[in-house]
């Protein structure tokens, strides 16, 4: 390997690799389980015929031995950044400085520009732009010269770092709403300056862009949705009416999902006499309160605990569901939301943000208004009570993601916009 590439570089790729068709992927973490959508969409992108290349900043959020087949084969080959340590990063400086000059002054003077005189965003900025240099490296040795990001935050900001230093084409699918939060602090704005194209997963997220940058960006941002594979997630054949109702929640254990709430929800539904368990699957900072809360439970044996699951076993744990119920405080799009409906499962969530673009209130699942208990006890016992609704529920619901939600279709659908927008 020259001494140009990143240590230990996967894959490096000759000079006559055809461009056409090709980019490279930047993810915070990758494979990451709660962000298992990207993998689904890399793969069927190379199933389409691109040549996708994969980085990531830090590490798969599990061991080897804790990740799929799949996952395992998709992290072997992934550029990791920060395995390559203090050695990488300092060689891609070396090299960035003797072949490209001008370059490297630009990401210096970036960091300024962003920066301003705050020794804490300066620092930051700086780890951005010595990772940038590292990503950077890689492509020119995987010949790619387009690089799209996953999210608007962190890794969006190495992605700028790399648009200004390489020149490089750059993209981003924006999710929401937690880049919106700190707008200013992610440098938003900039981002939607300096790239070609932005991906928006819904009709919110392209309004809080639009939101945040002058009109002339706004024919950058796209509306391009996520989906599922509904012949993975396909229903199972109708249960007997249950004789324990299970809620399935699915999602990280986090404040912003309101799992709080929903412990309230069900011990409400317990001390109305329902006989109702509800598992929890995921983890997450605040699995320690949510386990204290159900402890003290009149019944707490109402509350399970799953822990995170493997895309290869969660869809046993649809099955077995006859509600799924999201009550979150903040979401984009959940893809979550997408595998109940496509497994005919009925969904309680919140009238939030993107959710109504995907569920249409009493149409196709039920939605509450976040935080209010009592509509969320009246909408899970309300769907315990009435078969037909279930079933009529679940049937829109599905018929939902096979029009609008299909992944093959959604995936596509964004191969024709990179193959529109992607310079070769």
């Amino acid at each position: 390997m020259s001494a140009s590439s990143p240590p230990d570089a996967p894959g490096a790729q000759p000079a006559s690799v055809t461009l056409a068709r090709s980019l490279a992927y930047l993810v915070s973490q990758y494979p990451m389980l709660s962000m298992t959508f990207i993998l689904r969409e890399v793969l069927q992108l190379r199933a389409l015929g691109f040549r996708i290349d994969t980085a990531s900043i830090n590490p798969p959020d599990r061991p080897p031995d804790r990740l799929t087949c799949q996952e395992r084969e998709e992290a072997a080959r992934t550029y990791c950044v920060k395995s390559h340590g203090l050695a990488g990063a300092a060689n891609a400086h070396l090299q960035t400085f003797l072949r490209n000059l001008t370059g490297y002054w630009r990401g210096v003077r970036l960091i300024f520009a962003l920066g301003g005189l705050d020794p804490k965003r300066l620092s930051l900025n700086f780890m951005y732009f010595t990772e940038a240099l590292m990503v950077g490296q890689w492509m020119r040795i995987k010949r790619q010269s387009h690089l799209h990001v996953h999210l608007g935050s962190q890794a969006a900001s190495v992605g700028l770092f790399v648009r200004h230093v390489f020149g490089f084409g750059y993209s981003l699918t924006v999710h929401g709403p937690d880049e919106f939060y700190d707008a200013q602090g992610q440098y938003l704005v900039q981002k939607i300056a300096a790239a070609d194209f932005i991906v928006c997963i819904s009709s919110y997220t392209r309004s809080q862009l639009m939101k945040l940058s002058p009109y002339i960006h706004w024919n950058k941002l796209i509306v391009s949705r996520l989906g599922v594979d509904p012949m993975l997630f396909s229903p199972l054949p109708q249960k007997a009416e249950p004789e324990v109702f299970e809620i399935l929640c699915v999602g990280r254990l986090t404040p912003a999902k309101g799992q709080h709430l929903l412990i309230d929800a069900v011990e409400q539904l317990a001390q109305q006499g329902r006989r109702v368990r509800l598992r929890l699957v995921g983890n997450g900072p605040d699995e320690s309160s949510l386990q204290e809360r159900a402890a003290l439970l009149e019944f707490p044996e109402c509350v399970v605990f799953e822990g995170p699951v493997n895309q290869d076993r969660i869809r046993a744990h649809y099955a077995a569901a006859d509600i799924f119920c999201l009550p979150s405080f903040a979401e984009g799009l959940p893809v979550v939301l997408m595998e109940a409906m496509s497994m005919r499962i009925p969904c309680v969530a919140t009238n939030i943000m993107g959710i109504p673009e995907l569920i249409r209130n009493g149409i196709d699942g039920l939605l509450v208004a976040p935080s209010d208990l009592d509509a969320l006890v009246e909408a899970l016992a309300t769907l315990m009570d009435d078969k037909n609704l279930r079933e009529r529920l679940g049937s829109s619901g599905r018929a939902r993601i096979l029009e609008h939600y299909d992944l093959h279709r959604n995936v596509t659908e964004l191969a024709s916009l990179f193959a529109e927008r992607v310079k070769p």
